[in-house]
C-alpha cells in the first residue's frame, strides 16, 4: 500500500508533468483561462491517461511484445488514444454541449498531447506492470490535473491586475509557469 501511495503522489507531485517534464504545455496554457475549463480539460485528460495507460500496458505486454513487434508501440499507443479521446468528445457533445464547446479545439487536441503518449511510454520504459501502468497515469493525470486548475485559478485572479505592457498576455503566463513549476521542485524532497 505504501508503495502505491508513494508513485501516485512522486508522479502527481514530485515528476509533474506539466511542471517538471514539460509534457502537454499546449493544453496546459491554452484552457487554463478558467477553472471551470481547466478542471474539465483536466478531468478529460484524468480519464484518457488512466484508461491509455492501462490499455497499453495490456496491448504492449500480450500482443507486441509476444508477436515481435514492439517497435510499433507509440503508433499502437497513439490510436489507443485518439480512440479513448473520441469517446469521450461523442459523450461530451451529447451530455454536456456547452462544455464540449468551451473545450472547443482543445478537446480532440488530447489526441496529440504528449503527456498522455509520455505517460504511456514512460510505463513501459519503466517496465511498469499493469497494476503500476495504472497507478501511475493516475498520479500523472491528477498532476496535471493540480496544475493546470492551478493556473487556471492563478490567470483568473491576475486578469484585472495592472501589469505592464510588455508583460500583459503570455509573458505574465509564462511566468507564473516558471515560479509554478520552480514550487514543484520543492516537493522533490518529499520522496
Amino acid at each position: 500500500m505504501k508503495e502505491m501511495i508513494l508513485l501516485i503522489v512522486g508522479a502527481a507531485l514530485v515528476n509533474n508533468v506539466v511542471l517538471s517534464q514539460f509534457y502537454g504545455l499546449c493544453p496546459f496554457l491554452g484552457v487554463s483561462k478558467q477553472v471551470q475549463t481547466a478542471a474539465s480539460m483536466g478531468a478529460a485528460v484524468v480519464f484518457v491517461i488512466t484508461i491509455a495507460s492501462a490499455i497499453a500496458n495490456l496491448l504492449y505486454t500480450y500482443v507486441l511484445v509476444p508477436l515481435d513487434l514492439s517497435y510499433l508501440q507509440t503508433i499502437v499507443f497513439i490510436l489507443v488514444i485518439a480512440g479513448l479521446v473520441q469517446f469521450i468528445e461523442m459523450f461530451l457533445k451529447k451530455s454536456n454541449p456547452a462544455l464540449y464547446s468551451a473545450l472547443g479545439v482543445y478537446l480532440p487536441l488530447i489526441t496529440t498531447n504528449c503527456a498522455v503518449l509520455g505517460v504511456a511510454l514512460s510505463n513501459v520504459q519503466k517496465e511498469y506492470g499493469f497494476g503500476n501502468s495504472v497507478l501511475n497515469g493516475i498520479g500523472s493525470s491528477v498532476g496535471f490535473l493540480i496544475a493546470i486548475t492551478t493556473m487556471a485559478g492563478i490567470r483568473e485572479k491576475t486578469v484585472h491586475n495592472n501589469i505592464i505592457g510588455p508583460f500583459r498576455g503570455m509573458p505574465i503566463v509564462m511566468y507564473t509557469a516558471a515560479l509554478m513549476a520552480i514550487a514543484f521542485v520543492g516537493f522533490s524532497g518529499l520522496i
